[in-house]
């Protein structure tokens, strides 16, 4: 018998993850919520259908051990692509802002049919990308070593 991965497995490496349906986008989205990139780093790749972000993503599964160990918390550049996409839309985006820094609040995906739909990304300040599908595909990938937080702490969220 199998045993579903936990999320301490992951240790000290890097992640690289796969997302093929709602579920498992819940756990990209919660992984890459309050990750900042600059609007430079959003590439549409029309011809190969996918959309790709390089993130500056808060390392979430590190944060208890940071905090056990009493040291800041960490970043990591992740690529967080979505395959199979059709277009892209944006609402609050301006791509021609070259020193426009976005917030990641979260990934979701909003079904059509036959397996396609929209995958929506929501950032802080009303901005969004809606990424046309026609089969949920995203993966996300550490893709330098982590470094430290500028801030040295995670962001919070009051309720």
């Amino acid at each position: 018998m199998s045993e579903d991965a936990r999320f301490e497995d992951g240790g000290e490496r890097p992640l690289n993850l796969g997302a093929v349906d709602a579920e498992d986008l819940q756990v990209v989205s919660a992984l890459v919520q309050d990750s900042v990139l600059p609007v430079t780093e959003i590439a549409f790749q029309k011809r190969h259908h996918r959309l790709c972000l390089l993130l500056n993503r808060v390392r979430r599964e590190d944060l208890d051990a940071a905090a056990q160990r009493g040291r800041p918390v960490e970043r990591v550049q992740s690529l967080l692509t979505i395959e199979t996409a059709l277009g892209v839309g944006a609402q609050g985006i301006d791509k021609s802002d070259q020193e426009m820094i976005l917030s990641l609040l979260s990934v979701s995906f909003e079904p059509g049919e036959e397996g396609g739909g929209h995958v929506l990304l929501t950032f802080a300040g009303d901005g969004a990308l809606r990424a046309e599908v026609e089969a949920l595909e995203v993966t996300l990938k550490d893709v330098t070593r982590p470094y430290i937080a500028p801030s040295g702490k995670a962001p919070s969220h009051p309720e």
